[in-house]
């Protein structure tokens, strides 16, 4: 009875039966399901899985190549250049990739403007031979000239003009001491290197020195303490009898000092100097004159600090009031002007007169000074070579081996250390020049040289 109660249920209700006996009939209209591939994943997910990284990596390879023809085309490269141009700090004042670029701010006009024009035509005269041989590290030396009028209240606007306007990288030659009192200052606040300028005062000779203050001549004090001491101990002249005829500024009171300490150390009371002067760009010197006529029967000797004009003025009212005592100047005076005034007056103002210099005869044939005259005739055409065109000529050539001692990296505090590591230089002018950082007066040496009737100059001997 029970097996037919199965054998009934069996037939009335297969899916009973199914699910009893865990069998399923096949069916005709479903597909087999495939037994599981052995060891992977099923073949057709396998083909699709290398299609599509097959697909992410061909566009992998195209968008890095596209990357890299954007970042290396023309136009990026020149984008990228103009960022790095903007975000890089800017080059040092006055230094382009092929030039360096330099400022004097000197009389180029009024009275005292050969003393400019010479101290420019050495300074160019230097910097042409320079860049005839290449330059300094492939940088040609350029000079930028501007004119003061020998004015201290010009001077600030040439400054200005040269350092915020020309952009200059230092200041090389300018031309006065009163001038000089405006433009250190303003070069030290600007860290702008000062150097070699026509000027022995006192404000350029600071212990410790300034930082970026350098000199290559020697002091008025110096100059004009060895005039005192040809006059007394090769002319015989007693210390007493020397007065002092010098412009009323700090040039003048420079080379007044030195004067007066050299003549205290003969016994002359300082107090007790017989002194004149006059106003600075101005050639009145009456007053200066008619005191010592007036002194005469005291006096054997003058020891002057002037510029040429003055001086020349100077000498020929002496000569004409009948007094002819040996004169002295100092080197600023630009001996070739200061002859020409006193030739074309007539021979006898040209007797008596000294003039201490810096630098030898240029006429000399030291070999510094033929180097000089040849690059002054090669590019100074129609400059007479003289004293202050020579000093101009071995300032830059001082200036430009400290320029290459510093390297192509340059800048001021390079050019400062370079400068201060300079010992013994020769530039071939008889004497040699040393700077530390102790010390910034390259040279000492003081020459003597007395006025021919021609208005050539004969070395003397001052000691």
């Amino acid at each position: 009875m029970a097996r037919n109660s199965c054998a009934y249920g069996a037939g009335r209700n297969p899916k009973a039966s199914v699910a009893l006996t865990g069998d399923s009939p096949p069916n005709p209209e479903q597909p087999t399901p495939e037994a599981p591939h052995a060891g992977g994943p099923p073949p057709r997910r396998r083909s699709v899985t290398a299609l599509v990284a097959l697909i992410i990596g061909g566009v992998s390879v195209l968008a890095m190549g596209a990357v890299l023809l954007l970042v290396f085309s023309p136009a990026v490269k020149q984008a990228d250049r103009a960022i790095d141009e903007i975000l890089a700090p800017p080059p040092p004042r006055g230094i382009a990739p092929g030039e360096l670029v330099f400022g004097m701010a000197s009389p180029f006009t009024g009275a005292n403007r050969e003393l400019g024009r010479a101290m420019k035509a050495g300074v160019e005269a230097a910097f042409g031979d320079v860049n005839a041989a290449g330059g300094i590290h492939g940088r040609r030396l350029r000079l930028v000239a501007v004119d003061d009028g020998y004015e201290p209240s010009r001077t600030g606007p040439a400054m200005r003009q040269l350092v915020e306007k020309e952009k200059v990288f230092a200041v090389v030659g300018n031309v006065g001491t009163p001038t000089a009192a405006v433009s250190i200052p303003y070069c030290m606040e600007h860290k702008v290197i000062f150097f070699g300028a026509l000027s022995g005062g006192d404000a350029l000779r600071r212990q410790p020195p300034d930082r970026y203050v350098f000199n290559f001549r020697p002091s008025y004090a110096a100059e004009t303490a060895a005039a005192v001491r040809y006059l007394v101990r090769v002319r015989r002249i007693p210390a007493a009898r020397v007065a002092v005829f010098a412009q009323e500024d700090a040039f003048g009171e420079s080379g007044f000092r030195g004067a007066a300490e050299e003549l205290s150390a003969h016994g002359v009371d300082p107090a007790r100097i017989v002194r004149v002067g006059y106003r600075r760009n101005t050639a009145d010197v009456a007053d200066a004159v008619a005191t010592l006529v007036a002194r005469a029967r005291e006096l054997d000797a003058v020891v002057m600090v002037a510029t040429y004009k003055a001086a020349a003025t100077f000498v020929r009212a002496l000569r004409d009031a009948g007094l002819r005592l040996p004169v002295t100047n100092v080197s600023a005076v630009d001996s070739n002007a200061l002859a020409e005034e006193l030739v074309t007056s007539g021979r006898t103002y040209t007797e008596g007169v000294v003039v201490t210099q810096i630098v030898p005869l240029p006429t000399s044939r030291a070999p510094g000074v033929v180097r000089f005259q040849e690059a002054m005739a090669r590019y100074a055409k129609g400059e007479r070579p003289g004293f202050l065109a020579l000093e101009g000529f071995a300032v830059a050539q001082v200036l430009a081996e400290g320029l290459r001692r510093a390297g192509h990296d340059l800048g001021s505090e390079k050019l400062v250390e370079a400068l201060e590591g300079v010992r013994g230089l020769d530039v071939g002018i008889g004497t040699t020049l040393s700077f530390s950082a102790q010390d910034h007066q390259g040279s000492r040496k003081v020459w003597g040289t007395l006025l021919q009737p021609d208005g050539t100059w004969k070395q003397l001997d001052l000691e």
